[in-house]
């Protein structure tokens, strides 16, 4: 019956754990897992001790390490709504010009303007180079 308060000493640790989200007290569990093994296959209270102690120790030593490193590897964040929109083409539909104009972006009408001093035509090609409240600011597209 030992086993039973190792395991639920793994469980009051596992709980902590998710309070704390060290990846410490985990470990801890693990070697508390370990130790109830132990005490299940009749081992005596000393090597059950040892047992969850250099059980903790191994995985705190070798698997925290690499937890943490894969939790801190940043992931890119992809971009979304209108900041997803800057870079990608647009076809004018209404003459740009710095005051205004309107260009066909993602399969809607966006109103455009341009910081060029030449308007650009109808058809024309332009890329979106910023986003400016729902006013997308376009150049000609050199490609």
């Amino acid at each position: 019956m030992d086993w039973l308060w190792w395991v639920g000493g793994a469980l009051v640790l596992g709980i902590l754990e998710m309070l704390s989200l060290d990846l410490v007290l985990i470990m801890f569990a693990g070697g508390a897992l370990a130790g109830a093994v132990a005490a299940a296959l009749g081992a005596p209270i000393g090597v059950q001790i040892l047992v969850a102690a250099l059980t903790s120790v191994v995985l705190l030593a070798s698997l925290r390490p690499w937890l943490l490193r894969r939790l801190r590897r940043r992931v890119p964040l992809e971009e979304t709504n209108a900041a997803a929109l800057v870079g990608r083409g647009a076809v004018v539909v209404a003459t740009v010009t710095p005051e205004g104009g309107r260009v066909k972006l993602n399969g809607e009408v966006w109103s455009a303007r341009t910081t060029l001093a030449e308007a650009i035509p109808p058809g024309a090609q332009v890329r979106v180079d910023r986003i400016d409240g729902a006013t997308a600011v376009v150049e000609p597209d050199a490609g």
